[in-house]
């Protein structure tokens, strides 16, 4: 069964070393140039399974939430744009950003809190839901098909 199918139903990691193996599956099986939202409160494990997709795609280096420089770009075999949108009031807020003259094929730009550029996202996004459901363990659902390549 793929990642993505195992996300359709949900899939729990007890260990941040977990989650950023999901990562790693996870880049191996994203379509080039996607957008993935990743929608979880405080501690949810976002940043750590943006980490997994940077290793995944043969990023060095740490991989840590962009709150204050709102982007990060890392390259690798793959272009990893890691968007924190937790300061943005709207969609607006992004075209400020220029953000799409940095993403060069094949990319993905994975964003923190997108519910506060909702309007912005384009259908194509992937959504996963991230719960804390200890402190250890998360919860990683893909929130529905929409984005996905046709099976």
């Amino acid at each position: 069964m793929s990642t993505l199918d195992r996300l359709r139903q949900g899939i729990e990691t007890t260990a941040a070393a977990e989650t950023i193996a999901l990562g790693r599956q996870l880049a191996a099986e994203l379509p080039p140039d996607c957008v993935l939202a990743l929608h979880g409160d405080l501690g949810s494990g976002k940043t750590t399974l943006v980490s997994g997709l940077a290793s995944g795609w043969g990023i060095a280096g740490p991989v840590t939430s962009p709150t204050y420089n709102l982007f990060t770009l890392h390259r690798g075999q793959r272009l990893l744009a890691h968007l924190d949108a937790y300061r943005l009031n709207h969609g607006r807020d992004m075209d400020a950003l220029m953000l799409e003259e940095f993403l060069v094929s094949p990319w993905c730009l994975a964003v923190e809190w997108p519910d506060k550029i909702e309007g912005w996202l384009p259908p194509h996004t992937l959504h996963l839901d991230l719960t804390a459901t200890s402190e250890a363990s998360r919860t990683i659902k893909l929130r529905d098909g929409r984005g996905l390549p046709k099976e």
